[in-house]
């Protein structure tokens, strides 16, 4: 028996779409078809901005709620570790799940068409990518959680954290109703940050260290640098054949038109250059600040012997917290090498 040979068309040897069409739709009793899914501004779920504004709202009403309750009465931190390790495994395999089949769908479209077809054709806006597109969507919803683990374990709110799970939810949303082809760049290089990031934190959660956190952070501000060449340069290419060679007189260059409203290429490169300039911060406060005590792991001494605690940095804000505070008190802390 042959394996499957991986072609053009079919990048991974076998067509995954149609696989996890019917799954989904099997799971979902046929609510759900992502192959009939249609993405209708007032009939879709939160596809206008009233629910996408009281989700957001009520997000930080119970996270600030929350916080301020559990200081003013001093409630003792949950831990929750278990609830919080399935938490983490369920978003890396969701973000596993959607990349792959993002990778399938625009492989063989960029080798046909080409990268400027795919980032700026209304014809790249299509069904299957925009039903990942907005199951993407969905699961910004679900990362809110994210932030209700730090609120009863009563750990720091940074405004990082804060900020940047309600911004993506309404940049997803500006994205969507905006028709904006070049979506699959953004969602695609976050995709593959958030299978390694949650699946950092799962290990975290287990007490397993491992040398390559840092990198977490650092992909993140390289996905954000290649987000914004991609944004910036389809940006430029809309302003250019609207408005800017309307008004001079001599023309400026550009490729052509890109799919997609302004004002949702306006909200794109905004909150994704402030992504930037807050990631670069916070890499530079945790791990390049000798002094800063979130750049350092941590060891006590109990016993006689030494008990190594994992820096457990959230690259959205979370603090240094000690492993041994999360496990069970003789549980020893593991070591992954690469």
């Amino acid at each position: 028996m042959s394996l499957p040979v991986p072609t053009w068309d079919t990048p991974f040897g076998i067509q995954l779409w149609p696989i996890f069409d019917s799954i989904i739709s099997k799971l979902t009793n046929q609510y759900f078809i992502p192959s009939k899914f249609q993405f209708i501004i007032g009939k879709t779920p939160l596809s206008t901005f009233q629910p996408v504004a009281l989700a957001i709202t009520t997000y930080y009403i119970i996270i600030f709620g929350g916080n301020y309750i559990f200081k003013k009465f001093q409630i003792k931190p949950f831990i929750l570790n278990g609830l919080f390790q399935i938490h983490n495994i369920i978003l890396t395999t969701i973000s596993l799940t959607l990349l792959i089949l993002m990778i399938e769908q625009l492989i063989p479209m960029i080798y046909y068409n080409g990268l400027f077809y795919a980032i700026c054709s209304t014809n790249a806006w299509t069904q299957p990518l925009v039903c990942l597109y907005y199951l993407n969507y969905l699961t910004k919803f679900i990362e809110f959680i994210d932030t209700v683990f730090l609120v009863v374990k009563q750990k720091k709110l940074t405004f990082l954290h804060t900020y940047h799970h309600g911004a993506t939810a309404l940049l997803c949303y500006t994205q969507l109703i905006g028709d904006t082809s070049i979506s699959w760049v953004p969602i695609s290089l976050n995709l593959g940050v958030h299978v390694i990031m949650y699946w950092y934190y799962f290990l975290a959660a287990r007490g397993i260290r491992v040398w390559w956190k840092e990198w977490v952070t650092r992909f993140q501000i390289i996905q954000f640098i290649l987000d914004l060449g991609f944004v910036y340069f389809a940006t430029y290419q809309k302003l250019v054949f609207e408005f800017l060679n309307s008004y001079i007189n001599k023309p400026l260059p550009f490729c052509g038109d890109c799919a997609g409203n302004l004002y949702s290429a306006y909200y794109g490169c905004a909150i994704l250059s402030s992504y930037l300039v807050l990631f670069i911060g916070f890499y530079i406060d945790v791990y390049r600040r000798k002094s800063s005590k979130k750049s350092k792991i941590v060891k006590s001494v109990k016993g006689g012997v030494a008990a190594q605690v994992n820096e457990y940095v959230y690259v959205t804000g979370r603090e240094a917290t000690p492993i041994l505070e999360e496990q069970e008190p003789k549980k020893q802390v593991r070591s992954r090498k690469a």
